[in-house]
């Protein structure tokens, strides 16, 4: 079972609907506002404006990444940019054929069907949505038995923007369908400083500027955390405070939530020293990871090591999961074989 984590990159399911609304209200709309991802941004705005000039929707779109550097968020400025309605889906919850017929002909042209976790639909689901995208046509089966057969209606010309952390996960005819396929990469910290810096003005937040430095050195590169990060800062010093987020305050709050220099909670913390005191740093096998910290391989795999992995501290070799030098010196240990060799030289 996975342990609840302020800095989790995945939305709370049981957040209360005032958070939503922040949260919705934290959305840049425009590419002008959206901070970050300027290679992506690039080509989107290119392909948008082609598309726009032509009087066509634009190509199918897949966003893949780790989760919280704004796949959805990007799914919504596609959508204000080209001027088109958006309806949003996730992957599971377009269980049936009949479900995502519902879906698609309830689409006017130029519409923009969003797709979060496309990765996790159903196959045959999958195999419907085939025909859909290449050639705006949906097959179906009326009857059954010997008497079934087959309508195919006309859809209207749409536009499936698909977001998924697993984009090896996905079936190869499916990912080929998108003619528009892009990565979201970590942000620098000086890009989380930026966002911060807008989402405090739209919070009202007394925010500092030494104090948005310190929130972005451990926002994991990842703006979902960064806003989350700002919240809990704002609500302690409400409480021990006059609500203003300087830099005093910010430190005492994220030591609160157990979040260190680097960003890394204890969860984090735990799965580090969990090699490194039972298997001398690695390598090991994720499954045995997962088994020793009664963690989930799903969870260590896109929670766990995308952020690990990106600031250097975890490896992934063909015998398995490496500690590296630089998780050692950030927590303070050492290495085993280093301090024998050491007593042999002395």
């Amino acid at each position: 079972m996975a342990i609840e984590r302020i800095i989790n990159s995945t939305p709370d399911e049981d957040k209360l609907v005032e958070e939503q609304e922040i949260e919705e209200t934290l959305r840049p709309r425009d590419f002008k506002s959206y901070v970050g991802q300027d290679r992506l941004k690039k080509n989107l705005n290119l392909a948008i404006k082609a598309a726009t000039k032509r009087g066509e929707p634009i190509d199918h779109v897949l966003l893949y990444g780790p989760p919280g550097l704004g796949k959805t968020t990007m799914a919504f400025v596609i959508a204000n940019e080209m001027g088109a309605n958006i309806r949003v889906t996730s992957g599971p919850a377009v269980e049936r054929a009949g479900d995502l017929a519902s879906l698609l002909t309830n689409l006017q042209d130029g519409d923009i069907l969003f797709i979060d976790e496309i990765h996790r639909l159903n196959r045959t689901v999958e195999e419907v949505l085939y025909s859909a995208m290449e050639d705006f046509k949906l097959d179906i089966m009326l009857g059954k038995g010997p008497s079934a057969r087959s309508l195919r209606l006309d859809l209207p010309k749409f536009t499936v923007i698909g977001a998924t952390t697993r984009t090896g996960s996905l079936a190869a005819p499916l990912r080929d369908r998108f003619g528009l396929i892009h990565r979201l990469e970590f942000y620098t910290s000086s890009e989380i400083e930026q966002i911060l810096k807008r989402s405090a003005r739209i919070l009202e937040v007394d925010l500092k500027p030494k104090a948005a430095s310190e929130i972005a050195m451990r926002a994991r590169l990842t703006p979902r955390i960064a806003n989350r990060l700002l919240k809990r800062a704002r609500d302690y010093a409400d409480v021990n405070g006059d609500g203003i987020v300087d830099h005093q305050s910010s430190v005492l709050a994220l030591e609160l939530l157990e979040i260190d220099s680097m960003g890394l909670d204890h969860a984090d913390r735990r799965l580090l020293n969990a090699i490194i005191e039972n298997y001398d740093g690695g390598p090991v096998g994720v499954d045995t990871i997962s088994a020793l910290i009664a963690d989930e391989r799903s969870t260590i795999e896109d929670f766990y090591e995308p952020y690990l992995m990106q600031i250097g501290y975890i490896e992934r070799t063909p015998r398995g999961r490496k500690v590296t030098p630089k998780a050692y010196k950030h927590l303070g240990k050492e290495k085993k074989n280093d301090k024998s060799a050491q007593n042999k030289l002395l």
